[in-house]
Formats: C-alpha cells, structure tokens, sequence
C-alpha cells in the first residue's frame, strides 16, 4: 500500500487507525508533502502522525528502536501502536526545528541549538541501556562504502587547482572505520526534529538507526545546509554538551567529528550539485517547509563556511579547506 495513490494511503491509513486507536481521524494531513511516508491525523483535541514506509521491514525496526529507548528518554516519540505496515506515534509538534530555529534572536538560536545536541546525547545514552547493540546494523561498515566516502572529495577539485597531494586518502579512510559500538539516531537533520505544545524538542524519524563511533549524528546536525549557526559556535556546543559516558575521550571525540563532519559536508554539497542539475535552486521557504535537500546559493555556502572550518581542525582533512574556500566564494556569485 505505500506506493499507491494519496487518497489510497489515507484511506488504507484511516481504517487501520479506526482499528489501533479507536477511531478514524477527522482528516489527514501531509506535512512533508505527499509523497512523504508520514501523515498526520487530526483527530478533535490531539493529532498522531502514522508513517507508512515501503519497506514494512524499517517501520517495524523503527518502533522497536523507539519503544526501547522510551523507558529511558523523553526525547523521541511515543509508539502508540502498529498493525501490519502501518505504525502510530505521538505527534512530537507541528513546528519543525529548522523552522522554529529561524523565528529566534541570536542568542535564543545557541539556546536552542544546544537543546538538540543535548537531546541528541540524550538518545545515546538512552540507547546504551538497551539491548540495540545487540541487534542494530552496522552502518557504514564495509570497505567499500568508507572508500567512497572518503573519494567523494574529489568532487571538490573543480573549485580549485585540484586536492592537494598533502590529503592522504588512506589515512583518512582509516580514521573513518570505524567499529559500531555507539547508538545512532542517523540523519540528524534539523527537519527531523519538532518543538511540542509542551515546548520541548524531540528527535523523530528513528528507521535508518544503528550503531557506529556516535559522533556522525552531530555532523548530520551540524552539515545540514539549513542550519543557520555558525560551525565555530557549534562547536563549543558540542563541547559544553558532551557526555563523558560516551566512550570516548573528548579531544579525539572532537578530531573524529571534524573529519566526518568535512566529509559529511562534501556529500551534502555533491547533492546540492545534483540537485540544481535537475531542478534548478529552489526558495528556501520551500526546501524548509518540505524538509527538502537544500538547494539554494546561501545554502551552499553555509556547507562550504561549514567544511572549511571543520576541515582546518584536523591535519587529515586540513588539505581541503582551500577548497571549500574556493567553492564558497563560488556559490556566493550565484546569489
């Protein structure tokens, strides 16, 4: 049923809430848009948000991980119950992080910053006391995809006069194989969180959850190319919010996360290539409401001011800053 119509899914939707909560929704929304996989259920004093994915397979994995992680955390949604491919959950707020973060003053825009990193720590912890070690893939696990991680800086080389022979991709695809010991939320992007009517900030979309260094949810944070604050500042958020539990030592936490994060930005950056390729720039009302990769010229120069900073502070990736400097410079004539 996933990859029927709308009206199709609402409807297959409907009849499984009549049957799990008890009745059928006054309407159905879609907040992502309508392809999206999660719709929302206004019912008279509540909403519920029931995710429909096409593979049933990631909607079970996924209300496993939240139910597990319930008892220990109140920063995700509640799984209010799940009948064949369909689950419900709580409603965790209409106004998305990547919105709400954009209504602030400076000041308040840190505060809250700081609230989604804390809560993304939170979740970690969270998962530590669970059994999901024992049962959560391993994500980015094969050599192949840490080669490609790794070679995707070559897309880079237009920018400047190529990457420099200081980068040493071996030494860098070591830094990043990385063993799955820590609980990952995965795609950490400020679309993926909401503030509730209790105004508090919860973390949604749980169905790509596994285990790796714990550092990458940061940098999904910290890379999204729609998140406005500046990378020196988060940073210091980071280190203010660490969690010594964590398994790791700070100062190589923090080594770790610069390289992932300046790889992690050419991904992004890759996508927004790909992305004006085929669609052209797009407003960024429209890449914010929709949770939309986020291709607009400022946005990519957020990724670039983004990749430079995180690449200076490790002597792995330090090589490339010029290039994203090269390339910020080549995203800000577009504007």
């Amino acid at each position: 049923m996933a990859d029927g119509s709308f009206e199709d899914r609402k409807a297959y939707i409907s009849a499984k809430a009549e049957v799990v909560l008890g009745a059928a929704p006054e309407r159905i929304s879609a907040p992502g848009g309508n392809s999206r996989s999660s719709l929302r259920l206004h019912y008279p004093d509540h909403n519920v948000i029931a995710t429909l994915r096409p593979d049933f397979r990631r909607t079970h994995l996924e209300a496993h991980v939240l139910e597990e992680l319930a008892p220990h955390c109140d920063d995700i949604p509640q799984v209010l119950g799940v009948s064949d491919d369909v689950m419900f959950q709580s409603d965790t707020g209409e106004m998305r992080l990547n919105a709400e973060i954009m209504e602030q003053d400076p000041v308040d825009q840190v505060e809250l910053a700081a609230e989604a990193v804390a809560a993304i720590f939170r979740i970690q912890a969270a998962g530590r006391q669970t059994n999901l070690a024992e049962m959560l893939p391993h994500l980015g696990s094969n050599t192949d995809w840490v080669t490609s991680f790794v070679g995707s800086v070559t897309a880079m080389e237009p920018y400047s006069v190529g990457i420099s022979r200081q980068f040493d991709m071996a030494a860098v695809a070591e830094r990043m194989d990385y063993p799955g010991v820590q609980f990952l939320k995965w795609d950490c992007r400020s679309g993926n969180a909401a503030i509730g009517d209790d105004g508090y900030l919860r973390w949604f979309d749980f169905e790509y959850a596994g285990l790796r260094h714990g550092a990458e949810d940061l940098a999904w944070l910290i890379a999204d190319e729609t998140w406005p604050i500046a990378p020196d500042v988060m940073a210091d958020i980071v280190i203010e919010n660490f969690d010594p539990d964590c398994g790791h030592d700070i100062a190589d936490y923090m080594d770790y996360l610069s390289v992932y994060t300046t790889l992690h930005c050419v991904q992004r950056l890759k996508l927004i290539e790909q992305e004006v390729k085929r669609r052209g720039w797009l407003r960024k009302e429209r890449v914010r409401k929709y949770d939309d990769a986020g291709v607009h010229p400022d946005f990519a120069v957020q990724l670039c001011r983004v990749g430079a900073y995180y690449s200076a502070q490790s002597p792995l990736t330090a090589p490339l800053t010029r290039n994203f400097e090269a390339a910020e410079r080549s995203f800000s004539s577009a504007v």
